[in-house]
């Protein structure tokens, strides 16, 4: 009894994979907006530093490796999926108490996910979401990536978070 009930306990967190898919289905969403509705490489002012402007990216965060000969499509298409079997697997471990990480994983997990669909499909990455400041332009870039970043960032607050001698909360 007292395995199930780890079990039920471990495997809990897997709950929170309805918003990976959630991440998934809104940046899936958002690119075909902007594919269908934008012109590619052609700014849309919508604010002040912000513009939504369609491009395709075919490599990875701030278009590291876009330039390779196409070698990189399959590289992060295998990277993303090994790395998104390693985040549901330590999902799946997490304790009952340990709900911000779960969020931040799936976040990732969503964000790595639209991202592969892609590559796969399109051979690219569509982004087009573009601050600038002046003559200073931020990579563009997509909700999957958003996603993935918010996901890290707590990651790393959670660092800042937990007891340094492992704590309590751990032993139970």
């Amino acid at each position: 009894m007292e395995a199930a009930m780890t079990d039920k306990a471990m495997g809990s967190k897997l709950k929170w994979l309805w918003l990976a898919a959630l991440v998934i289905v809104i940046d899936l969403g958002t690119k075909a907006m902007a594919s269908a509705m934008l012109t590619y490489g052609d700014p849309v002012p919508v604010m002040p530093m912000f513009n939504l402007t369609l491009l395709h990216n075919t490599g990875a965060a701030f278009s590291f490796l876009a330039q390779a000969d196409g070698w990189q499509r399959w590289f992060f298409v295998t990277l993303a999926l090994v790395v998104s079997v390693v985040l549901v697997s330590w999902l799946r471990k997490l304790q009952s108490h340990e709900t911000w990480t779960a969020v931040a994983i799936v976040l990732i997990l969503g964000g790595a996910l639209g991202n592969v669909y892609d590559r796969v499909v399109h051979g690219y990455v569509v982004d087009f979401l573009h601050f600038y400041w002046q003559d200073w332009h931020f990579p563009a870039f997509n909700l999957a990536d958003t996603a993935i970043t918010i996901g890290a960032g707590m990651m790393i607050l959670d660092i800042f978070r937990k007891p340094a001698d492992g704590g309590d909360a751990e032993k139970e």
